[in-house]
């Protein structure tokens, strides 16, 4: 039998009441022998796809996001390459960060998040079979105060940036938000920026993008291997300033100016 398919409103219901998850002491563990953490990062690994919303909902754009492990090797966390686009332009992504995610205390989970030096260098790298081999975590720069806190609330991991920590500048805001809720079929992700008196400038009102599961054709995807900077320069911004209005959201996720 199909299992149902999570909606919007019922994991950012649930991502609401985040502030009292945080807090609480009880900790839901895994099943088996599987911990917690190697769960979370297990469920966020993939490629994904909000295709399905987008066709039964007008107000979300079709948008792609690839999570690649990077570093397998460290022992300081587990680390992610992580790469968003609208579906139509796959070779031209609008958001490309590094994430690193680590226990913080049992139950406690942190999801940093990185800018990189080069992106356009590594566009696509989350196709290789070892990504960012000429980048090292020296080379990032850490979002301060963007990082998102997750903890398990039944089957799923729900989680969230911290009040007003996380600086933004887009669109005349003070600063965003980001609720994040992973399950094994997907993310949900919610960005929003307010300005300082607290209303909301950019994201979707009322939940965020849904991003199911796929299992990608790695040698039929289409993207561009030699991405010519100076010719889709322009092509880029519009397509970043598009989704970012529609409200787009990352995981698995990192609210920032951009």
């Amino acid at each position: 039998m199909t299992k149902p398919r999570p909606t919007c409103g019922s994991l950012i219901a649930v991502a609401a009441t985040l502030g009292l998850a945080l807090l609480a002491p009880t900790v839901i563990l895994a099943d088996d022998d599987t911990s917690d953490l190697e769960e979370l990062t297990t469920w966020m690994a993939g490629s994904f796809s909000s295709a399905v919303q987008a066709a039964e909902d007008p107000r979300f754009f079709d948008l792609s996001l690839h999570v690649a492990p990077v570093w397998p090797d460290r022992t300081d966390g587990h680390w992610f390459y992580v790469e968003q686009a609208m579906s139509e332009y796959q070779d031209r992504p609008y958001r490309q960060r590094v994430f690193r995610v680590r226990e913080l205390a049992p139950g406690l989970f942190e999801n940093q998040v990185f800018t990189l030096p080069d992106p356009l260098a590594v566009v696509g790298a989350w196709l290789a079979d070892d990504p960012l081999t000429d980048v090292t975590p020296d080379d990032l720069t850490e979002r301060d105060g963007c990082a998102i806190l997750l903890r398990r609330n039944g089957g799923n991991f729900v989680g969230s940036t911290i009040a007003t920590l996380c600086n933004s500048t887009l669109r005349d805001a003070a600063y965003a938000t980001s609720e994040v809720v992973v399950t094994p079929d997907g993310v949900v992700s919610w960005d929003r920026g307010f300005a300082a008196d607290g209303i909301q400038v950019w994201g979707t009102i009322g939940g965020g993008n849904i991003f199911d599961r796929i299992v990608p054709d790695r040698e039929t995807e289409a993207l561009d291997s030699d991405p010519d900077p100076e010719n889709d320069s322009d092509s880029d911004s519009d397509s970043e300033d598009t989704a970012e209005e529609q409200g787009e959201a990352e995981p698995t996720t990192d609210p920032e100016d951009r």
